[in-house]
């Protein structure tokens, strides 16, 4: 079986002590590299080991004759475009369990006209990790608000709307919200 495990690995930067401390439970740095390498035959167990610790799906660890692999051909930073030091290969998003979507129809704040937005779905009391993020608060009667999570206080969200002059909103802390992960952008 031919693997991916260390492509996986170096986009998500992570180093071989990394893995082996996330894997449950542990290992040695030593056994994800043979793994890696192929020095040590890849069983289902430690796919799904490796899989967990690298916070992926088993199956994005192994190549598949039917699925494209993207390769970062340059990094872009402060200086510009420049190649990688080392093969790497893009990962493709994946939806978590109980993920929605916005589809964006016209541009507003950092959005534009044709973006997907993937939100996971949180409840009430995780809300306090999504403080500046954008989030999607379901209201009364069907509606929705979409904006930035600015503050939390006793039973109340303050939600500023993207669009220009908005005036923050403040709500009832709902059954859930949409805290904004993954934008999908078509060039």
């Amino acid at each position: 079986m031919i693997t991916r495990i260390r492509e996986v690995r170096r986009a998500r930067r992570l180093t071989l002590q990394d893995v082996a401390g996330r894997c449950m439970p542990p290992t040695t740095p030593q056994t994800i590299g043979r793994l890696e390498t192929g020095n040590r035959t890849v069983s289902v167990g430690w796919l799904n080991r490796i899989a967990a610790a690298l916070e992926v799906e088993a199956g994005d660890l192994v190549r598949l004759p039917d699925r494209e692999d993207v390769p970062v051909a340059a990094m872009l930073g402060a200086d510009g475009a420049v190649a990688p030091r080392r093969e790497q290969m893009s990962l493709q998003p994946r939806p978590v369990a109980g993920s929605i979507a916005i589809a964006v129809s016209a541009g507003i704040g950092d959005y534009r006209a044709g973006d997907q937005i993937w939100l996971n779905r949180v409840p009430p009391e995780a809300l306090g990790t999504a403080l500046n993020r954008d989030v999607l608060v379901p209201r009364p009667g069907g509606r929705f608000l979409f904006g930035r999570l600015i503050g939390r206080e006793s039973g109340k969200l303050h939600i500023l709307p993207l669009g220009p002059g908005q005036r923050q909103v403040v709500v009832a802390i709902p059954p859930w919200a949409g805290v904004a992960v993954t934008l999908i952008r078509s060039l």
